[in-house]
């Protein structure tokens, strides 16, 4: 582990990563997306001990790639911790970026009002039932300030530490982060879409996966314990 900035950037993207060599596509999508922005952008890959060829690949094509435990708060904190950028953008494998990201999130967090935001969400080649889901969770998002990690969320890096991080807990860390980042100002949805997998809803089943998604947070407002709601989304 190293103690001090990969680099000095307007926006780092950090990426948690456990097993997924499928995704290289999409991170060198995004490395030819970044280096056609005039805003200075850097990727860190956070590994949390991938069995596959994530770890090789990945720095064969020239990727910083760090490891720490497994568990996406712990990496995604990790990444922040090697961070050279004064803003984070937390990035999950399987999403896409859009095109001309790095203004709107520069633009956004300009306003002291706003403490994080997020992207509006799209699923590919998700179909009418996925099209119709996103739907709902981009008015939730914008309605409730309550976007999900699959979203993006970006936040000033001064702003995060200040909040803790996010917690290492099993599941629902971005939720929680959310939560209590909302506390202290406004949570702001970019016009723009974010596109991630389907692959979820295509392995699990979309209704099941659907209803277990909604199980666990009303789970999470009964106080259920993390433990428990991690094993039903597991399942």
């Amino acid at each position: 582990m190293t103690s001090t900035p990969l680099q000095t950037s307007d926006i780092s993207i950090i990426i948690p990563t456990l097993n997924e060599e499928a995704q290289i596509g999409k991170w060198l999508e995004l490395r030819s997306l970044v280096s056609g922005c005039r805003i200075k952008c850097e990727i860190i890959l956070v590994d949390g001990g991938s069995s596959d060829q994530t770890v090789p690949l990945a720095r064969s094509h020239g990727f910083v790639v760090e490891s720490c435990k497994a568990g996406r708060g712990a990496q995604l904190n990790h990444g922040a911790g090697l961070a050279g950028g004064r803003i984070l953008l937390f990035l999950h494998a399987d999403t896409r970026l859009p095109s001309g990201f790095a203004t709107p999130i520069l633009k956004c967090l300009s306003s002291h009002t706003t403490i994080a935001g997020a992207f509006r969400l799209s699923i590919q080649d998700g179909g009418l039932i996925l099209t119709f889901i996103c739907f709902w969770a981009n008015l939730r998002s914008r309605l409730l300030q309550l976007p999900y990690g699959d979203q993006a969320i970006f936040i000033r890096r001064d702003d995060f530490l200040q909040l803790g991080g996010f917690p290492e807990t099993p599941i629902m860390e971005d939720f929680i982060f959310i939560k209590k980042a909302a506390r202290q100002g406004r949570i702001t949805i970019l016009p723009l879409s974010v596109t991630t997998s389907a692959r979820r809803w295509q392995q699990k089943g979309i209704l099941r996966t659907t209803l277990i998604n909604q199980l666990v947070v009303l789970g999470y407002y009964a106080r259920v314990p993390l433990q428990k709601l991690t094993s039903l989304y597991r399942r």
